[in-house]
Formats: structure tokens, C-alpha cells, sequence
């Protein structure tokens, strides 16, 4: 009776651990890593996206045959919390492949943990052009339009203005200096009369509007670029309307028409200011459409870029693992490596050379309507239409 016991209890024991091990290899896991706590207004859309794709990719079949399933952890902001969750992620979860991250310095400080563990990693949102040129390596890639694709959109319009002493706003850390400089190069080589009377450079987050709309104001420029999102945002523009620091001039700003950087700034929204935004409510393309109609009847609420980021990051992420047939790390990146795929924005796709996708952004100009800010005469830039030629990226990325 005993050994019949302890037999049958031995083969309860085996068979629960191939119940577990079988689960564990019906579903691939994939690591996400967000500055959730630190950036809500970005992040919560951005999650609400990423859920619906796992949604829609598993209501599908999923990926060869087995369920997607996101780890997630908030690295709060702090480089290294994101390279230690991104420890965990690769080291106690057994994640195929890491993706996410927001901000530049963060989204550099992942994908070195990358390059150094050799594991996959998919950026979401960083923008800085170090992520795939100067720091770029063999297993990172990168889904949002960088710093230089945003800049060469936004000076195509910038260079047809009459100004020619600008200043500059940015918030001081990766992402601020790299759009700044980029620009910069950007417009002045359409415009060598163009003259830089000022910088402008508050820390992230931390902005002191007075003394900063005072600086720019004292050195007299016809136009401004403003780098600035999120609550500093606000606070330029509403200290920047207080004290008159637009009237009569020019501003081209990076990111404002984004509705989770627009929808705070509400009747305070200056109104003729060129920016790179997502107009979700005039997009009228059957992709959008559907992305749309379903990101509405799941949350009872419209989309802003976050969503769109989030959704897409999880699609390509799919695509790629599915292309691979496989989670091993070599099949990914050859996957990878020049994969086009469907986008809310039409087909994109991610570049052999350095790792780039093609997604593009919208550009058009802030207005008011009923108390609200909007953007109007948006167009569609494609990315691939505002990349440097395969000559120059080559000399900017180290080689693999």
C-alpha cells in the first residue's frame, strides 16, 4: 500500500512538473522595461497599447503556435534601475527579448546591457540617434523616428521661415543635447544665414520658467526651438504667454502636437507653432481606422502616440519572433534585420544597416478649438523619406 502510495504520489509530482514545463514552453515571454511612475501621461497610454496588441496577437493563434505573455517592470528613471530590472527580466523570467524604454539616457543604458549579455532589445520610444549610430550595436533596435528623423521633418518647414536669429530650449540630459544639435546642423545647412543667439538648457523635469522665458526674451530672437515636454512643457508655455516671449515669433517644437503633451496646455495653447504631433482625430487611412475603432472599444477612450508606440512595439516584436520561427537571438536579429510589417501609419520597416524602423511622424501647427489644443494642416512624413543616405550612417555606427 505504501510503495503504491508513494508511486502514484511520485507521478503526481512528475506530471504537475510537465504540466508546468509544457506552460512555460506554450507561451514566449517578452520582457518590458518603462519609466511608468516617472511619466504617466506617456506611459499609460503606451501600456494600454502593448496590452491590446497582446490581445489581438493572441486572440490570433500567437506567435508559432504559442501565447505571448509581457513581463513588465517601471525602472522609475534611473538608468541603473533599468539595467537591473533588465538583469531580471533576461536572468529570472526568461524573456526572449527585451523592449521598451523612454527616456534617451535610459534607453542607451538598456541597450548596452544588451550588447554586453547578447540579448535582443527592441526601444520603443528613446529618440536620441546615439541609440542606432554612435552607440548603436548588432542586437539593438529602434521602433520611434529618432532625434535626426524628427529635426530633418521639422526643418523642411523651419528653413522656409523668414527668421534668422534663433534660440534654443531643451531639457539638459541626452535627448534635449542630441535634438538640439542635430537640428541645429539640419537648418543651418539650409540656412547658412541663420544666427544661434541662445541656449537655453533646464534640467529635465525641473524647469524654472521665469529665469529661462527672461534669458531667451533678453537675447532677442525671431524664432524659437522648444525641446521641452510634459509639465516643463506647461510651464514654459504658460510663463512664455505670460510675459509675451512668443509674440511675433517663429516656434518649431519637437513632440508638442502629441496629445499627451497637448491635451495639458488646453486655452493656453499657443496657436501657429510647427510641431511633430499625432492628430489621431483627422487621420483618415484604414489602418488607423481599425487601430482606432479598436483601441476605442476596449478602453472607452481615444489614443495619443503612446498608444500607438506601445501597440506597435509589441506588433513588431510578433513579427520579428515569427519570422524567426525561433527565440534564439542570432535568428531574431537576421529577422529582424530589413523586416517590413503593418503600422497604424501604413507599412514600415526596420533597416538592415542600423537597425532604424521607417515609422514616420506627422508635422502641422498647434490651434485652439473649444478650449482645446489641436493640430491642424498635419501631413504624414514617411521616415524613410528623412534618413541620411547608407554612405553616412555608415561613417556615424561602429562596426558590429
Amino acid at each position: 500500500m505504501r510503495r503504491r502510495y508513494l508511486l502514484a504520489a511520485g507521478l503526481a509530482i512528475a506530471a504537475a512538473g510537465m504540466t508546468r514545463t509544457a506552460f512555460a514552453e506554450d507561451v514566449i515571454k517578452i520582457g518590458e522595461i518603462n519609466s511608468y511612475s516617472l511619466l504617466p501621461a506617456f506611459t499609460e497610454p503606451y501600456r494600454k497599447g502593448w496590452q491590446l496588441a497582446v490581445e489581438e496577437i493572441n486572440a490570433a493563434g500567437g506567435v508559432n503556435g504559442k501565447k505571448i505573455a509581457v513581463v513588465s517592470k517601471d525602472d522609475g528613471g534611473k538608468p541603473a534601475d533599468a539595467q537591473t530590472a533588465a538583469n531580471e527580466l533576461v536572468s529570472s523570467e526568461n524573456v526572449a527579448m527585451l523592449t521598451g524604454t523612454f527616456l534617451s539616457n535610459i534607453g542607451l543604458a538598456v541597450s548596452d546591457f544588451a550588447n554586453q549579455k547578447k540579448v535582443f532589445f527592441l526601444a520603443a520610444e528613446p529618440l536620441t540617434d546615439a541609440v542606432t549610430w554612435s552607440k548603436g550595436n548588432k542586437y539593438t533596435f529602434r521602433l520611434r523616428p529618432s532625434n535626426y528623423m524628427q529635426a530633418a521633418m521639422l526643418v523642411e518647414e523651419a528653413a522656409k521661415l523668414p527668421a534668422k536669429r534663433w534660440a534654443t530650449i531643451a531639457p539638459n540630459y541626452e535627448y534635449g543635447q542630441s535634438a538640439v544639435a542635430v537640428f541645429k546642423k539640419l537648418l543651418s545647412e539650409k540656412r547658412p544665414d541663420i544666427q544661434w543667439v541662445d541656449e537655453q538648457w533646464p534640467p529635465q523635469g525641473k524647469i524654472d520658467a521665469g529665469p529661462v522665458v527672461q534669458a531667451v526674451a533678453a537675447a532677442n530672437p525671431e524664432a524659437i526651438l522648444n525641446v521641452t515636454f510634459g509639465p516643463d512643457l506647461v510651464k514654459l508655455v504658460r510663463e512664455g504667454n505670460t510675459r509675451g516671449l512668443f509674440k511675433g515669433r517663429q516656434v518649431v517644437s519637437f513632440l508638442t502636437g502629441e496629445p499627451e503633451y497637448l491635451d495639458p496646455l488646453k486655452d493656453e495653447t499657443p496657436e501657429g507653432w510647427i510641431v511633430t504631433g499625432y492628430p489621431w482625430y483627422s487621420i483618415k487611412t484604414p489602418e488607423h481606422d481599425a487601430f482606432l475603432k479598436a483601441y476605442q472599444a476596449k478602453y472607452n477612450d481615444y489614443p495619443r502616440l503612446g498608444s500607438i508606440v506601445g501597440y506597435q512595439t509589441i506588433k513588431s516584436a510578433a513579427a520579428i519572433l515569427a519570422k524567426a520561427g525561433s527565440t534564439d537571438v542570432e535568428k531574431m536579429i537576421a529577422a529582424a534585420e530589413g523586416i517590413s510589417l503593418p503600422s497604424p501609419f501604413g507599412e514600415i520597416t526596420f533597416r538592415k544597416i542600423d537597425h532604424q524602423s521607417t515609422l514616420g511622424a506627422f508635422v502641422g501647427k498647434t490651434a485652439q478649438k473649444d478650449g482645446k489644443g489641436i493640430m491642424v494642416d498635419a501631413a504624414y512624413r514617411k521616415g524613410s523619406d528623412y534618413l541620411p543616405s547608407d554612405a553616412e550612417v555608415e561613417k556615424l555606427r561602429p562596426k558590429d
